[in-house]
């Protein structure tokens, strides 16, 4: 069995330390060891950052154990979190958030089967807001004169359609495509051809 800890951290050494101390402390309360310890720089691309913590996931066997210093170490949305989450399930990865308390384990456990439902809760709350503030920001952009909804031209039915404003939303947050693909319920490959198709990743430079 192997026990590993994630750091993500930002540009401050501080931060690091104060992470790695609570690791650390927990580890000795706890009497084990922690063999591997991966940090994440967040000054550092977006993609990268979540790299390495599926590089360090992809790696790990079932009984192994994840430690972080908080849940939010995971990722920088909800969405994130909850694929992470899920993946680390259902490779029956434990799981340990420190601050939280929380132990995620066998994928029978009650405690996980609460937490994993929770987050299905929490993940749904979160797409009602984001369809929400996306319906705004439609008519804001209409009221502006700015033409909103598909593309013309030839474009393929998909069944994404309709779902482009709250795609783009999730994209511009920093939400994985593999984490918008589960939440709207379609394979990665389907999620991208459509992104492609409706240049869903070109994000309007703000204005300062």
């Amino acid at each position: 069995m192997k026990i590993c800890a994630y750091v993500r951290v930002s540009t401050t050494h501080q931060d690091l330390d104060t992470q790695k101390l609570s690791i650390l402390n927990f580890a000795h309360k706890e009497n084990i060891v922690v063999d591997r310890f991966v940090e994440t720089v967040m000054s550092t691309r977006q993609g990268a950052q979540k790299q390495q913590l599926t590089d360090l996931i992809d790696q790990m066997k079932k009984g192994d154990q994840l430690i972080v210093s908080e849940l939010s170490r995971l990722g920088k949305s909800l969405g994130q979190i909850i694929h992470i989450v899920d993946t680390l399930t259902k490779k029956e990865i434990r799981l340990t958030c420190i601050k939280e308390n929380i132990r995620l384990g066998e994928k029978k456990s009650m405690q996980t089967k609460i937490m994993i439902t929770l987050f299905g809760l929490f993940a749904e709350v979160e797409r009602d807001l984001i369809s929400e503030r996306t319906k705004e920001g439609l008519a804001r952009a209409k009221a502006q004169g700015r033409q909103a909804g598909r593309p013309k031209g030839s474009l393929s039915a998909s069944k994404l359609d309709g779902k482009e404003d709250e795609i783009h939303l999730l994209l511009h947050k920093g939400v994985s495509k593999t984490a918008i693909a589960k939440i709207t319920g379609v394979s990665r490959s389907t999620l991208h051809s459509f992104v492609q198709s409706r240049n869903l990743e070109e994000f309007p430079e703000t204005k300062n």
